[in-house]
């Protein structure tokens, strides 16, 4: 018996350290990408262009991140009010591009999480004509590639006027049906009887939902917010349509309009790319506790 005993202890202690193993390369391939990009943009052009890879930057330079900083500049906001157009100070055109990214980014999320969270509770607890209908073309409308409806977006946003301006990517991503079905299936999760309980004590639907729904499909919201916020981010196709001029671009457009046509700056790019990972990596890890509990209770239920 107890060698049965140390024999189970040894196969679970050997589990336990192939697992780890496995996460720690795992964790290796994912990170090495980014500590290659942060380290490079330290790098010296020499360096960079070296035969040999530099694991590590022998000397630590700045001259591509004053490169950056320095090549263009742009006002720090500008818009129109009754034909006066209004600017704000010169800044480096980088922090410009990066003002613009987080607030396409951070507008598409508070949008959609808000819109998709409406529309998943009317879809799961409401009863009305059509309902099914509705909820399948929302289900097609996620197979259907952004690039069949791109020439419609072009002109719908030209038509309203918002053609080369940042709204015109925040309303496309706002429109994502992605969001709608996950915030309807956790909401198809909480018990109709609440909802119920509250009609009967006189609440009004608002009062319902802001009160008793939302908190309960809060980690859903969370980890939809954290898809839409990359997703808005990475969108760099959608940007190079709807954005033309300098002051309306996003850091990666703009990062892009960097480069030559035959001689590639990599330290400008990865100091380019390494300045646009921080809002990525302070959002995650601000919805990550949501994000992990979304992944597993959709997990659980399925």
């Amino acid at each position: 018996m107890d060698k049965r005993l140390d024999r189970n202890a040894a196969k679970a202690k050997a589990y336990r350290i192939c697992c780890w193993v496995l996460v720690l390369i795992l964790a290796f391939l994912f990170t090495f990408p980014l500590y290659w990009i942060i380290t490079g943009s330290f790098k010296s052009p020499q360096e960079i262009n070296n035969v040999d890879p530099s694991w590590f930057p022998k000397e630590f330079v700045l001259r591509n991140y004053e490169k950056l900083m320095s090549k263009r500049a742009a006002p720090l906001f500008d818009f129109e009010i009754f034909g006066l157009t209004i600017e704000g100070p010169k800044i480096p055109a980088a922090l410009r591009w990066l003002v613009n990214t987080v607030f396409m980014a951070v507008a598409a999320m508070i949008i959609t999480c808000a819109t998709s969270a409406m529309a998943g509770y009317v879809l799961a607890k409401k009863r009305f004509y059509g309902k099914t209908i509705l909820f399948s073309l929302i289900v097609c409308a996620m197979a259907l590639p952004k690039q069949v409806i791109l020439i419609p977006l072009v002109r719908l946003m030209s038509g309203i006027d918002l053609y080369d301006n940042i709204w015109a990517v925040i309303f496309p991503i706002v429109g994502w049906p992605f969001g709608v079905f996950l915030l309807k299936q956790f909401s198809e999760g909480i018990p109709t009887e609440m909802v119920e309980a509250c009609r009967i004590d006189g609440a009004s639907e608002w009062r319902t939902f802001t009160d008793v729904m939302f908190p309960m499909i809060k980690p859903g919201v969370g980890a939809l917010a954290i898809f839409t916020f990359i997703n808005s981010w990475n969108d760099y196709f959608m940007q190079l349509i709807m954005l033309t001029s300098t002051s309306n671009l996003t850091i990666s457009l703009g990062i892009a309009t960097m480069q030559g046509e035959v001689v590639v700056d990599y330290g400008l790019l990865m100091a380019g790319s390494a300045l646009a990972s921080v809002p990525i990596i302070i959002v995650f890890l601000i919805f990550q506790k949501y994000f992990t509990k979304g992944i597993t209770m959709g997990a659980v239920k399925g």
